[in-house]
């Protein structure tokens, strides 16, 4: 009942009376506690039905904790719903330097085109790709490693057999792991099936036959990957060199050898017949009106995904998608809410404008607005703080103060100019209103070091206060992302 959290303001002066029954009404109004939410956990079981779970190994060489655990993840995610809808082709809006772009790529056979407007960000996912080439020959020799003990333990384990007419691929590898020592080859997704690179495309020519084989080594091969070189799931298709049968020194050949050495070349066949990349990232900026296709030339049934979708390119990805009939699915993390337009935020009319708040047509039948200062306390996590993860309280006041600053001595209350991470730079508060004033293009020299100190000292008893407030602001916070959040499934609703 909505009464019941009513009397946390009083009435006359609408201040915060009631602390605690103030956050148990943000906690109510939360999106775990609407009912609305469906655990991830519960999504991918109803997406992938019996199937096994792909397992591969973690991205944490290549990227920290924090974007190691999103794309992974996300990536899992992506994968089941592009399964589901049966579809090969994704396009990563806002892709950035590639992160999640190549991880879908790479671990799960996904052909993917990442699109992000910063030219630079784009050279970024090119150099990255460049990058992981060369950590290719680290993973080769670890392998070889791996193939060399696991030789040895299975030699132990094995018993004497009198005769034996047919070597398994999988011992003829092990056995001849020292021979590839010395070589600079690499073994390919031809012999074993890296990052999921297990059913390739056998060009029209071939008959029914050899597309028969190819279904028939899968299992084979599949085991040989997770049992002899899982390390080098994580590497794509493009970087390894052909490792041609030419390179093994045996003598006579059984039939299952000769079976599989000519899927081997079908198989090098196909892929060389097809892209030999499956990561493209583009420079482009993405608006609603966007047209794919004029961007993508093979555009074909597809999805859109995009982590961290800043500001209105969250909006616009979602309106993308309703509109598109090639874009048969949508997964999105959006971001930095205090980016987004909003319609009512200023009176002016702009008829033309395509917003990022409200979406759906019920906030805007009321005219909802939610401002600036409550879009950015709904970036906050109050998971982060319930944690141990404290607000940055001292940067938060050094910036509470500088703004009494500019207000009282220069007159300025509103500035299109921004501080940024100045606090980081700056050794002490003097410092800090130094370094900020000339960001801010105002002149500091009227402003001598006394003058900067009595304010620190004016306020500082006011510091607690300050982090009590923002506490609230924390509390909130998940209060207003939902709106957010609702406000944009109800317009796929609606759609």
């Amino acid at each position: 009942d909505d009464d019941i959290f009513s009397s946390a303001f009083c009435e006359n002066s609408e201040k915060l009376i009631n602390v605690h029954l103030f956050a148990l009404a943000a906690n109510y109004y939360s999106l775990s506690n609407l009912g609305v939410c469906t655990p991830l956990e519960d999504v991918l079981e109803g997406l992938k039905g019996d199937s096994e779970r792909a397992t591969g190994i973690k991205p944490d060489e290549f990227m920290n904790n924090k974007k190691s655990h999103e794309v992974q993840v996300m990536s899992e995610l992506v994968d089941s719903i592009a399964n589901y809808c049966g579809i090969k082709q994704v396009i990563d809006i806002g892709s950035g330097k590639g992160y999640l772009s190549s991880f879908l790529s790479m671990q799960y056979n996904l052909k993917v085109y990442g699109i992000d407007s910063s030219s630079s960000n784009t050279n970024g996912a090119h150099e990255r790709n460049r990058k992981l080439k060369k950590h290719w020959r680290a993973y080769q020799s670890r392998g070889r490693e791996n193939l060399k003990s696991q030789s040895l333990e299975r030699a132990n384990d094995r018993p004497v057999e009198s005769e034996i007419k047919c070597k398994t691929i999988n011992e003829e590898l092990l056995n001849n792991a020292s021979s590839l020592e010395n070589q600079d080859q690499v073994i390919t997704q031809d012999l074993i099936p890296s990052c999921g690179f297990t059913e390739m495309a056998i060009p029209e020519t071939n008959t029914e036959t050899e597309a028969d084989l190819v279904t028939g080594t899968q299992s084979h091969e599949t085991k040989l990957s997770e049992e002899v070189l899982p390390i080098l799931n994580v590497l794509p298709a493009d970087v390894a060199e052909d490792f041609s049968s030419s390179h093994y020194n045996c003598g006579e050949l059984c039939e299952e050898e000769k079976v599989q050495r000519k899927m081997t070349s079908l198989k090098t066949k196909a892929r060389k017949s097809t892209e030999s990349n499956l990561y493209f990232p583009l420079t482009s900026c993405i608006t609603a009106e966007t047209e794919l296709k004029d961007i993508i030339t093979d555009l074909e049934d597809c999805m859109m995904v995009g982590l961290h979708t800043c500001g209105d390119l969250a909006a616009n990805t979602l309106r993308i998608f309703t509109a598109k009939p090639e874009i048969k699915a949508v997964c999105s993390v959006g971001c930095c809410y205090h980016l987004l337009s909003e319609q009512f935020e200023n009176q002016e009319e702009y008829h033309d404008q395509v917003w990022g708040f409200p979406m759906c047509q019920y906030l805007k039948d009321e005219g909802w607005c939610c401002g600036r200062n409550a879009r950015m306390s709904a970036c906050l996590a109050l998971e982060r703080v319930a944690v141990g993860q404290m607000l940055p309280t001292e940067s938060l006041f050094y910036r509470a103060v500088l703004q009494v600053i500019v207000e009282e001595i220069y007159g300025v209350t509103k500035s299109d100019r921004h501080v940024g991470k100045t606090f980081s730079k700056s050794s002490s508060f003097i410092d800090y209103v130094r370094r900020s004033l000339k960001k801010l293009e105002l002149d500091d020299s009227k402003l001598p070091d006394s003058c900067i100190m009595d304010y620190y000292e004016k306020y500082k008893h006011r510091m607690s206060e300050l982090e009590a407030f923002n506490m609230l602001k924390v509390v909130l916070a998940p209060c207003i992302e939902v709106l957010i959040l609702l406000d944009r499934l109800c317009y796929l609703k609606e759609q």
